[in-house]
């Protein structure tokens, strides 16, 4: 099952889970539209045929939704009945804070076995280094923001670039250091804006050209928008623009890294079962398949380290 917002990768997890599945003599079902289409009896069983030729490409064809249904007890228990029609043993869920946070309220109530995979671009999960879908989401924000700086410098402009971001600031914080962007604003930090002023007006003193801003949508001074106004505010004769990158951090066919972990996982999450090591998100720390119980996965991202933050000012100047 995949839960919650797409990630490049997630088909590979998909093709990883059925082929380690069938190799060790399982039955696999998938799920689709993840809780909802649990819900409603969506599911179908699934073949190697079935998952051909879909590791390069980006989303997911099991289709992903959110249920408000099945934060309910009554959603829970028909997902559950669903799941005894169709013989179902155990779980592998391919998804973020989200789906962990269903999957741990579903299993206080109705016990079966399950597994989780880290499917988001945001890296907000505890218990891995990456998460499915961060990499490719950090390098097409990469290569959009490059062509930014492009456009930025022939025409002597400060951009500010909006990335994806609610709660965790990690892709604007990856993407902005590969970049080389001046600012990077995220919901970690609190943002100074008047400290960012001081430094656009630097750099306008001693003529430097380009000024890009990278700010995550949940940054606590605001997005692209509020920045924006601010900047413009300050300096009227400043060609300022901005850009917010949206969705196109969703799609796209994942890197290479993201088919390597999803897949290593993908057949990690099969053994896993098979060995009972379960209701924990499987992840990579240091190079090693761990596991971490989905109650301490839920919003326990790691702190941006202070020297990360330190290099960014110096590296900027």
């Amino acid at each position: 099952m995949t839960s919650g917002g797409d990630s490049p990768g997630m088909n590979a997890a998909i093709r990883a889970v059925v082929r380690t599945g069938i190799y060790h003599g399982m039955e696999v079902f998938g799920i689709r539209r993840g809780y909802q289409g649990m819900i409603e009896g969506d599911i179908v069983q699934m073949q190697t045929t079935d998952v051909s030729n879909i590791i390069q490409r980006g989303g997911t064809i099991l289709k992903t939704a959110r249920s408000k249904e099945f934060m309910t007890n009554e959603g829970m228990d028909k997902a559950y009945a669903q799941l005894k029609v169709h013989g179902i043993e155990g779980l592998v869920l391919i998804g973020g804070d989200g789906t962990f946070r269903g999957a741990v309220n579903f299993f206080e109530r109705h016990t079966i076995p399950a597994v989780g995979l880290p499917g988001t671009i945001d890296k907000d999960l505890a218990g891995t280094d990456f998460t499915i879908g961060f990499d490719t989401a950090v390098n097409t924000a990469v290569e959009a923001i490059d062509k930014i700086r492009d456009t930025a410098e022939a025409h002597d402009r400060l951009f500010i670039v909006e990335l994806m971001g609610r709660d965790a600031g990690y892709i604007a914080l990856h993407s902005g250091i590969a970049c080389g962007a001046e600012d990077i604003l995220i919901p970690e930090t609190k943002t100074d804006i008047e400290e960012v002023l001081k430094r656009i007006d630097a750099d306008e003193r001693r003529k430097k050209a380009v000024h890009i801003i990278v700010v995550a949508e949940g940054d606590d001074f605001g997005g692209a928008k509020e920045v924006h106004e601010r900047v413009a505010l300050r300096f009227p004769k400043l060609d300022v623009r901005s850009c917010v990158l949206g969705h196109i951090q969703r799609g796209g066919a994942p890197t290479c890294a993201d088919r390597i972990l999803a897949s290593r996982l993908g057949h990690a999450a099969v053994n896993a079962l098979r060995s009972g090591n379960t209701q924990v998100m499987l992840g990579v720390m240091n190079d090693k398949v761990v596991y971490t119980p989905f109650a301490r996965v839920v919003k326990g991202n790691t702190p941006i380290s202070d020297d990360l933050l330190e290099m960014i000012r110096v590296l900027s100047v």
